[in-house]
């Protein structure tokens, strides 16, 4: 190996995270092993996976950036882990902003010893992992009601600096045309003077310029600068402006629109400069001084679009303060049927309830249309995939009672159903098919139509909105009578009984893929359930379709996993491999084998997790083959396992994690519970990551965690029209000095709320049970943690008495 690439791998090698991950993975042996062996016997609380222990399990994520935006709007702002202010309305694969390409604007801050532009600047691109920071940012939330995120700097010179920034719309109210003019009010401001040595003064530099990284889901080229393409594309000039005898500046472009302002203030001075980069082409830069004093600020207004000077007089003029409470109001709206989560793990409950924030910031109205949608991302995938978006609604809002945001995001499905064809050849156009309109579609998968399905009859469910169910009951039979037309084409060449070969993924491939099988038969049996809750009179009618649809499915899933290759386990059992797809198709290598294959199946209710296909299938993935030749240094896109109980490559598609639902396997649904926050998740912001360290800015794991969280509390799930609470809680909730609340939680028959703690020195467990039913669940089981020297169980003040396997039935 040539030198120079053995010293660049060496200290990719010596990165903070890899040196964390080979830390990790040792204790892990050491540690987990034994925990997992003491968890089976009643484990204490410090064994059991928890946060704590899940933190040492996963390195800081890397090139994480995060929105900040308003509920809706066509555009929002993207801030990088090192503070980087993205203003982009127009992404090229978005053609709803087309006539807003070339309005791009990347904010660059850096804290500047000496407020000098640097002599040398890079010329050939590198990635921002590449600089001392690793691409590891310190970032986190205010205490405000508003999504205000900070970014700070600890600087070797004795000062912290810090930025702050939110989004502001005039008057802080829900969009009207979602392309009002939005504002992003940015603080810079000293947050720490070390009291031995710090400087009098100190600078942030401010670049201009246009958008010039690249985003990709593989960690080693995510975020890699092109510095060739910065310079911004048009000429900026600079102008003092006075206000009650203190100066600012407004940065204007040719047409004297305001690209940003600098607020006066007398506690900071603002210069304004250009350096010629290359004949007839300039950088800009805004240097900001400020005094070496612990809260000393200044601040910058940027709009998302070069704005007019009367609107940006009037923004101004409000001031950050006034603009920050205006949104503090805004946020603080939450409706009555929310859910409140409160667990002793802070980060947990913060992570919930940024997710939230993050749904509706992710989101559009068309204005063209007046369609509303949830995006797939804020900065990359602003469009729409229906399957893994459809979480966003029943994992995430409907599970915390955000029901009016659901119900208007779905809108858009009713309205065009029936006007895609399938991505089959066998397909044609149906009336009943569910799929992202014309205007949203990035890639089609079959998979869409059963995701679309699914989420609208449990939002019917959770809801009981007799509205609702009524004007959605014609596109419910009709999206049924689609799954039943298209099982019954013949001749595809397929297996018949099941869906024909379709496109089932971002790999285009035509499949009779068991993932669009399952999330069609979740959708189709989540349909049923409706149906004979409002006893329509086609209910029996889709009973039946879905059992002969379970049965085919079935018999022809066991006839193919029997011509399929063995593997052999680590104590020399042969097993088949389950196939992906039940016709061609199929790549067994390849990372989708894990994210969108065989493991789903039980989610989807195709196959139970006491299967022996189903034990095989996870132990494959647990402890196959596939993790002797696993790099865990390399790309998200090697043969796939599961680390920690997550997916190596996206984590939003741990479905491992349901079959220890399923089993009551505690150690290892609360292992994969905790991975999914500290490793799916930012450490500082919660935003979600596609893959680790590859594309963030969306919240496809936020919805999972967030399903198990509540399921680990309060299950409807788990067995038809029963309702089970604190079937798998995690020991860490019970605390003698903190009430865990689960409040206003939405249930299939009405909303619950559970509210727990210890007594009695840790010996008794207090619980109260609220319910508020609109139809009584057959049964409701109280689980009685496994934790050592619990002797009692109070309910609501009574004591319980405490059945076989612990359980308590309650009248």
């Amino acid at each position: 190996m040539p030198k120079k690439h053995f010293q660049s791998g060496f200290t990719r090698i010596r990165s903070l995270s890899l040196r964390l991950l080979l830390l990790c993975t040792f204790s892990i042996m050491v540690i987990g092993l034994s925990c997992r062996k003491e968890s089976e016997a009643k484990a204490p609380v410090s064994c059991e996976p928890g946060e704590e222990l899940a933190a040492s399990w996963w390195s800081p994520q890397r090139n994480v950036w995060t929105p900040v935006g308003w509920k809706d709007h066509l555009f929002r702002f993207n801030v990088l882990y090192n503070g980087t202010v993205i203003a982009q309305p127009h992404l090229e694969v978005n053609r709803r902003t087309a006539q807003w390409k070339g309005f791009d604007l990347q904010l660059t801050v850096t804290p500047s010893p000496n407020g000098e532009i640097p002599a040398k600047i890079r010329k050939e691109s590198y990635q921002l992992a590449s600089l001392p920071d690793q691409g590891v940012g310190i970032q986190g939330w205010t205490g405000n009601p508003t999504p205000v995120l900070w970014t700070e700097w600890p600087l070797d010179s004795g000062l912290v600096l810090r930025e702050e920034i939110f989004a502001h719309l005039e008057g802080a109210k829900d969009v009207r045309s979602g392309i009002e003019p939005l504002y992003a009010w940015i603080r810079l401001s000293v947050a720490h003077v070390d009291e031995l040595k710090a400087p009098p003064s100190c600078s942030f530099l401010v670049h201009l310029g246009r958008v010039n990284l690249h985003k990709t889901m593989e960690q080693e080229d995510n975020l890699t600068v092109y510095p060739d393409r910065s310079a911004y594309p048009r000429k900026l000039t600079a102008e003092s402006y006075s206000e009650k005898g203190q100066t600012g500046l407004r940065v204007r472009e040719e047409g004297k629109k305001i690209r940003l302002a600098a607020i006066p203030s007398e506690r900071n001075t603002f210069a304004f400069f250009e350096k010629e980069i290359s004949p007839g082409t300039k950088d800009y830069y805004l240097k900001v001084t400020l005094p070496a004093r612990k809260g000393v600020y200044a601040d910058l207004l940027l709009p998302m679009l070069p704005g007019e000077k009367e609107e940006m007089e009037k923004e101004m003029a409000l001031g950050q303060e006034g603009a920050l409470k205006e949104c503090d109001i805004y946020w603080s709206s939450v409706p009555a049927t929310a859910a409140h989560i409160e667990t002793p793990e802070k980060r947990l409950n913060e992570a919930i309830a940024q997710s939230v924030k993050f749904a509706g910031i992710i989101a559009e109205k068309n204005p063209a249309t007046g369609e509303y949608s949830f995006l797939s991302g804020s900065w990359h995938y602003e469009n729409l995939w229906p399957t893994p978006t459809s979480m966003t609604s029943h994992m995430l809002l409907d599970n915390l009672g955000y029901h009016q945001a659901v119900e208007k995001h779905l809108e858009i499905f009713k309205k065009n159903q029936g006007t895609v064809v399938s991505p089959g050849q066998s397909y044609s156009l149906h009336p009943g098919y569910f799929s992202s309109p014309k205007t949203l579609t990035s890639i089609d998968w079959l998979a869409d139509h059963g995701a679309i399905l699914y989420q609208v009859s449990r939002h019917a469910l959770l809801t009981g909105d007799k509205g609702f169910i009524s004007g959605w009951q014609e596109a419910i039979i009709r999206a049924c009578e689609f799954i039943r037309d298209s099982r019954a084409i013949k001749g595809h060449g397929g297996v018949e009984g099941i869906l024909p070969p379709a496109v089932a993924t971002d790999r285009r491939v035509p499949a009779q893929s068991v993932w669009s099988d399952g999330w069609n038969y979740k959708g189709l049996t989540e349909a049923v359930k409706l149906l004979r809750r409002i006893n329509h009179p086609r209910a029996g009618e889709f009973t039946q379709e879905a059992d002969d649809y379970k049965e085919a499915f079935a018999r022809a899933l066991r006839a193919v996993t029997d011509t399929m290759p063995q593997w052999t386990d680590r104590e020399g059992k042969k097993h088949r491999l389950v196939p992906y797809s039940l016709s061609a198709g199929g790549d067994l290598f390849h990372a989708f084998y894990l994210d969108a294959g065989p493991l789903f199946l039980v989610f989807s209710g195709l196959m139970e997790a006491e299967d022996t296909l189903m034990k095989s299938t996870l132990m494959f993935f647990r402890e196959g083959p596939n993790t002797s030749v696993y790099d865990p240094r390399g790309n998200c896109w090697q043969r796939p396992v599961l680390i920690h109980e997550m997916s190596s490559c996206e984590p939003c598609y741990s479905w491992n994690v349901y079959h220890s639902w399923q089993l009551g396997d505690r150690y290892h649904y609360l292992e994969g519970l905790y991975s999914l926050l500290n490793g799916a998740l930012a450490s500082g912001t919660y935003i979600s990551c596609e893959t680790r360290h590859g594309i963030y800015g969306n919240i496809f794991a936020s919805p999972l965690l967030t399903d198990l969280v509540r399921l680990s509390v309060v299950d409807d799930r788990i067995a038809d029209r029963e309702l089970h609470l604190l079937r798998l809680v995690p020991l860490s909730w019970l605390k003698t000095d903190f009430e865990t609340r689960f409040e206003n939680m939405p249930t299939e028959f009405g909303p619950v709320t559970v509210r727990f703690k210890l007594g009695d020195e840790g010996k008794a467990l207090e619980l109260t049970y609220q319910p508020s039913f609109r139809e009584k669940p057959t049964k409701v089981v109280v689980h009685v943690p496994p934790m050592t020297g619990l002797a009692k169980v109070i309910i609501n003040g009574r004591e319980a008495e405490i059945g076989p396997q612990g359980r308590i039935v309650l009248e």
